[in-house]
């Protein structure tokens, strides 16, 4: 099977905390794997330039990433009740993608990571799933029937993966990671499922 697209952009790791677990749930699944890409911050200079391999993590993501997977993760930490303007910039530059069909059918999730509780997790994850919808992607949430959804008291929501990044707290909660890794093995069961049809 192609691989799963893990994408993201992560300012201070949280974000990335996340798509390493949901990463991990992707691995879980026989037979899929995860391919871990980011995106450069944008810059208010138009001269700025970024190197084109990032000093640490994963590499940047090119527009064959998309065309190549087999499903897409794709998490941003909220900004404004929105996803942050790097992931937005991206996603404003697959329009080829998008006449030539090369999302549609495809599996995918979202998930982000806020500072406050309700710092508008869910908005940023209904935020992300628009360009989704609009490559005509099957949108994939988190369901009931994981119980933690019904007692976390962190992050967790039926429309993704999240992560409360409190003020001095580090890392993600134990039922924020479980919840994430769900999402992962659950996209990735989707994808195999996709894959096998005739």
């Amino acid at each position: 099977m192609k691989p799963i697209l893990v994408l993201y952009y992560s300012r201070h790791g949280a974000t990335l905390e996340l798509a390493r677990a949901i990463a991990q749930g992707i691995d879980s699944v026989p037979g899929a794997e995860a391919r871990l890409r980011t995106v450069p911050p944008v810059s208010t200079v138009c001269e700025a330039t970024r190197p084109d391999i990032p000093d640490d993590g994963p590499p940047y993501a090119e527009l064959r990433d998309l065309e190549e997977c087999a499903a897409l993760a794709l998490g941003s930490p909220t900004r404004f009740g929105n996803m942050a303007a790097p992931l937005k910039y991206f996603l404003d530059g697959t329009t080829p993608q998008w006449l030539s069909g090369a999302l549609s059918g495809k599996p995918a999730c979202v998930f982000t990571s806020t500072a406050s509780l309700h710092g508008g997790q869910e908005t940023t994850l209904l935020s992300m799933m628009l360009p989704l919808l609009h490559h005509g992607m099957l949108l994939l949430g988190i369901p009931y029937t994981e119980s933690l959804l019904n007692t976390t008291q962190s992050g967790g929501t039926p429309y993704g993966a999240s992560h409360h990044a409190r003020v001095g707290a580090h890392g993600l909660s134990t039922d924020e990671k479980t919840l994430a890794v769900a999402l992962g093995a659950r996209l990735a069961r989707a994808a195999t499922a996709l894959s096998e049809r005739p």
